[in-house]
């Protein structure tokens, strides 16, 4: 039996990092998949997860953890594809460096990436969103740092990982307020704030506990904000924001859906899917174009220069009796008057 923990320790560390040039929100991202995957493995095997070798994580287990994520943890099949990437990743690194392993890596390539319905985006509306940053309780420091995290994500697009990553350094509090996101591929834009958001994050930094960690966004234990800190935040102010707006209570509200907002939003105000793409942060436009499926306003403006077809009025005429049967001699009719 070949233990997992230091190869998988070897593969977030060194080979990611260093050999991949993996950026750190892929690291975590990988991490993140892992720990589901040891927590599924441990409770099934009866075991610890530090306990777990690389043959208990056969394809059985794996087919069963992917179905565990949609049906238990109700994840998209893109989700459950991007979990399947991560584990291909990684039994990529082990095949080769324990040979043992081969077939059952083998086996595991083999698992298939589940194929899907590319439905409409979901967003939030104006006053939906203007209910989500009502819905904090600003009397608090918790309430202060909730309402700048929703601003944040909505106005600047921000993936979660690059949320709860963002350094105090990031934030430019200029005459013009911008904010120096590092995003997925390690690509960077930096963004202009509204003043409101601007205002949102300096509330939120000057009663911000002394922390040795750089991170802009801390928890209650005045550690990095985590992924699943920040999901749970939002569910709970999008269930008080549903009192005031109770159209958000049909829609299912996840971090990545105030970004998709901020897309939907930019777009229905510039027109300019570049422009979406450029703010978001996307490597190719290719990928901005979702959105231009789910914004109503587009298709709008195509019916409106087209225009409906013009039908003009006509006359019935009684068909003439010799000409009837003349095409129905023609066809080999019998024809009687």
């Amino acid at each position: 039996m070949t233990p997992l923990a230091p190869h998988l320790s070897a593969f977030l560390r060194d080979h990611l990092p260093r050999e991949r040039g993996a950026s750190q929100h892929t690291i975590a991202s990988y991490a993140h998949c892992y720990r589901l995957l040891l927590s599924f493995a441990a409770e099934r095997r009866k075991t610890r997860p530090s306990r777990i070798v690389i043959e208990d994580l056969d394809a059985t287990l794996i087919c069963a953890f992917l179905d565990h994520l949609e049906a238990e943890r109700s994840n998209t099949a893109r989700s459950r594809n991007a979990r399947l990437a991560a584990i291909h990743s990684l039994f990529r690194y082990v095949e080769y460096r324990v040979p043992a392993c081969l077939d059952q890596a083998r086996r595991i390539h083999a698992i298939p990436m589940k194929r899907s319905a590319q439905p409409l985006v979901g967003y939030l509306t104006r006053a939906e969103m203007q209910a989500l940053f009502a819905a904090p309780d600003l009397q608090t420091a918790a309430g202060l740092r909730d309402q700048a995290m929703l601003h944040l994500a909505f106005a600047a697009g921000l993936r979660v990982s690059e949320l709860t990553g963002l350094r105090l350094d990031q934030f430019d509090d200029a005459a013009l307020p911008s904010l120096h996101v590092i995003g997925k591929g390690r690509r960077e834009r930096i963004l202009p704030l509204w003043q409101d958001t601007a205002r949102a994050v300096r509330r939120w930094i000057a009663v911000r506990p002394k922390s040795a960690d750089p991170q802009l966004f801390l928890n209650a234990a005045g550690r990095m904000m985590t992924r699943s800190g920040f999901e749970y935040i939002l569910r709970k102010h999008a269930a008080a924001a549903a009192k005031a707006a109770p159209s958000i209570a049909a829609k299912r509200v996840t971090p990545h859906v105030l970004r998709h907002s901020c897309a939907m939003h930019t777009l229905q105000a510039t027109g300019d899917v570049r422009k979406v793409s450029l703010w978001l942060g996307h490597a190719s436009v290719q990928t901005t174009e979702m959105y231009l499926r789910a914004d109503p306003t587009e298709k709008l403006e195509a019916l409106t220069a087209m225009g409906p077809p013009t039908l003009q009025r006509g006359r019935f005429t009684v068909p003439d009796k010799l000409m009837a049967m003349l095409s129905d001699a023609g066809n080999g009719r019998n024809y009687a008057e």
